[in-house]
Parts: C-alpha cells; sequence; structure tokens
C-alpha cells in the first residue's frame, strides 16, 4: 500500500501525463494569462466582456463578447406598423436618438417616395446637429474620466445641459426624443427657438476651446493618447469602420457631403481628419466636429424657410412592394437602415447597420501589443454604446 501511495504522488507521474499530452514544460507553468474585462467594467461603457489574452500587461489578443444587452429591435419592427417602430430607434444609441429618428424616417420617406418640406428638413438639420454635439460632449467627458481626467466630465456635462434643455422646449424629452416622424416633423418650432440656439452656439464656442486648453497640451493626455490604438487608412476600410475613427486615419469621407440627405447640401462645412489614426487623432477630429457643426447650425438658423413642417404622408403606411437602404452621418459614423416592403401595413424586413457594432470589430487590431491600460482608451476612442451594439 505504501508503494502505491508513493508511486501516485511522484513526481515521474506528472512527467508521465505531459509526456502523453506532448507538453514541452510543466502544465502549471503558464505564461499567458486570460483575464475577463466586463461586463461590468465602469469603462467599458455598458455590458461588454472583452476576453484578454496577456502576456504579463501585453495584450496578445482580445475577443469581444456581445449580446448581453440583446432586445430584438429588428425583429420587434416586423410586428410594428413603420409609424410604430419610429420610437424604438431611439433606444439604440440613445446617446444620438435625434440621428437614429433621421436615418429612419428618411428611409422609410424614400421607399413611400415623398420628401419632407424645405421647413422640416432644416429644423431636423439643426437638431441633428446639435444632438451631434452632445454625443461628443458626453463621450470627450467619459472618455478623459476613464483615462484619468476629472473636470472635463464636469465642464461636458454643464454645457450639454443646455443642448438637452433645447431637446425638451422642443419635444418635450431630453434623452429619447422621437423628434421628427415620417414626412416631417409633428412639431412647430416653439417661440424663441431661433434665439436659444443662437444663444447656445455663442455659450459653446469658448466652451469648446476650454476642453483644449484643458487636454490638447496636458503631458498625460498625450502620453495617455499619442501612438495608442493605432488604425492604418487601409485597415480602417477592411473593417467598415466609418465616423471619426475613419477620418483620424485620414480618409476624408463624410455622408453630409458624398451623399448629401436633409438639408446639408445648402450649408458650408469641412472635414475634419488626422493623419495618424491614434487615439489622440480622434480626440482633434471630434472636437474639430463640434466646431464644424456649429458652423452648420448657424448657417440653418439663419436661414430657415417659411411653409408646412410636415409632408403629405397617408394616415395608413402601405409602402409599394420593394427595399431601401439608406444611411446618414451620425456621430458614431454610417448609420444604415435596410427596409424591405411587401406591401403591407408592417415592414417585411428591417436591417440596421449600427456603426457602434462595426467599428468595434476593429479593437483587437488596435490592443495588439499594447498594455492592458491601453484598452481602456481605446474601448473610449470608438466612442460604443452598446444598446447600439446589441439592439
Amino acid at each position: 500500500m505504501a508503494d502505491i501511495l508513493k508511486s501516485e504522488q511522484s513526481p515521474s507521474s506528472v512527467e508521465h501525463i505531459e509526456a502523453e499530452k506532448g507538453v514541452d514544460q510543466p502544465f502549471l507553468d503558464a505564461t499567458e494569462l486570460i483575464l475577463n474585462m466586463g461586463p461590468q467594467h465602469p469603462s467599458t461603457h455598458g455590458v461588454l466582456r472583452v476576453i484578454l489574452k496577456l502576456d504579463g500587461e501585453k495584450v496578445l489578443n482580445t475577443e469581444c463578447v456581445i449580446g448581453y444587452l440583446h432586445r430584438g429591435v429588428e425583429k420587434i419592427a416586423e410586428h410594428r406598423t413603420y409609424a410604430m417602430f419610429n420610437p424604438y430607434v431611439d433606444r439604440m444609441d440613445y446617446v444620438a436618438a435625434v440621428s437614429n429618428g433621421l436615418g429612419y424616417c428618411e428611409a422609410v420617406e424614400k421607399l413611400l417616395n415623398v420628401e419632407a418640406p424645405p421647413r422640416a428638413q432644416w429644423v431636423r438639420t439643426i437638431l441633428t446637429e446639435l444632438n451631434r454635439i452632445a454625443s461628443h460632449q458626453l463621450w470627450l467627458g467619459t472618455h478623459a474620466l476613464d483615462i484619468g481626467a476629472i473636470t472635463p466630465l464636469f465642464y461636458t456635462f454643464r454645457d450639454r445641459e443646455e443642448i438637452l434643455k433645447i431637446f425638451e422646449k422642443y419635444c418635450g424629452a431630453r434623452l429619447t426624443t422621437h423628434a421628427f416622424r415620417i414626412g416631417g416633423c409633428l412639431y412647430e418650432t416653439y417661440d424663441g427657438f431661433e434665439q436659444d440656439v443662437k444663444k447656445f452656439c455663442d455659450f459653446v464656442t469658448p466652451k469648446v476651446d476650454e476642453y483644449e486648453t484643458l487636454l490638447t497640451t496636458n503631458r498625460i493626455w498625450l502620453e495617455r493618447t499619442k501612438g495608442v490604438g493605432v488604425l492604418k487608412a487601409e485597415d480602417c476600410i477592411d473593417l467598415g469602420v466609418t465616423g471619426p475613427v475613419l477620418r483620424a486615419s485620414g480618409v476624408k469621407w463624410d455622408l453630409r457631403k458624398a451623399q448629401p440627405y436633409a438639408a446639408y447640401k445648402n450649408f458650408e462645412f469641412d472635414i475634419p481628419t488626422g493623419q495618424n489614426g491614434d487615439t489622440y487623432d480622434r480626440y482633434l477630429v471630434r472636437v474639430a466636429e463640434m466646431r464644424q457643426a456649429l458652423r452648420i447650425i448657424r448657417q440653418a438658423v439663419d436661414s430657415i424657410p417659411e411653409g408646412p413642417i410636415m409632408g403629405k404622408v397617408p394616415k395608413v403606411m402601405k409602402p409599394p412592394v420593394g427595399e431601401i437602404y439608406h444611411s446618414i452621418e451620425a456621430p458614431k459614423g454610417e448609420l444604415g437602415y435596410f427596409i424591405v416592403s411587401d406591401g403591407s401595413t408592417q415592414p417585411y424586413r428591417v436591417r440596421v447597420r449600427p456603426p457602434s457594432f462595426v467599428n468595434l470589430q476593429a479593437l483587437s487590431k488596435m490592443v495588439e501589443g499594447a498594455l492592458v491600460a491601453d484598452v481602456v482608451a481605446v474601448i473610449g476612442t470608438l466612442d460604443i454604446v452598446l444598446g447600439e451594439v446589441d439592439r
């Protein structure tokens, strides 16, 4: 019995197992570590789980696990009328609900072969650009907080509040606005709308300069963002990455210029681009986009045409049999809607092309060879919203 116990506990048995498995070195001597980041980690900006394969602090590989927030929005669309589904799109990228509504309404309008009146298009453009600024402000505040700067969070949320006040005055909601309807806008602008928008533009212009004073030349910010999460232009194109992430890599692509919608063809604005495709360039591009959004808003608010705010659409919407794909330049990138009509009051199929979902696949390439701390910075620089990723 003693001999049996001795043989079971002998180191030679471990060597025997290793030999059978073909292991070159002892199996307890692990050189790689698998670490779960999320889905409760605050810097993942929602219920995102990232499986990190590490060699010490160095990231060897990553895998994104999504689906924790799935609500079946696209399937719900098949069981709602076109008008009834409209509020659901606000719940995807809830930080940019106005943009979601614009893309969906314009897609259905293409199916119906109707066009919103000029006044509605101007109002839509103003509200959408205000929403772009609000989205970028929330991104900047939370991204800076992830990296370790708390003051920008207070500044950006203070200024974003003024946009939400305009939304609340216009349609009664601050976040999930349901601001637009198929065929135009349900609500006429309130008394003092133009003055409020102009006042906001004058108020926030110097505030954007304050954001840059805090961060642009801050040596800690530079060390945490420059050369981190580099994504080359060809990789962006191969992965389907759009929005500020694409433009920061030097690709001058913006649907507001390339395929104008709403009233964008009537305004002058530039497309900010970067050169290095790193986290720092993506920060600079988004800050520049805030300034360009203010430029568009000022032009639009000074030239709002008179006329109806709502076009002529049937009360019971039955688009002809067919399909349509329509995309817009949302704050995070290309937001597209593919809708198939079978001639009934409900869409046969709705497929959403969300920028957060598509851009997220670039995470693995961006963090390969980086440090664990850089993963936090890269997730932030992608500006994802899990409501849009999971839908």
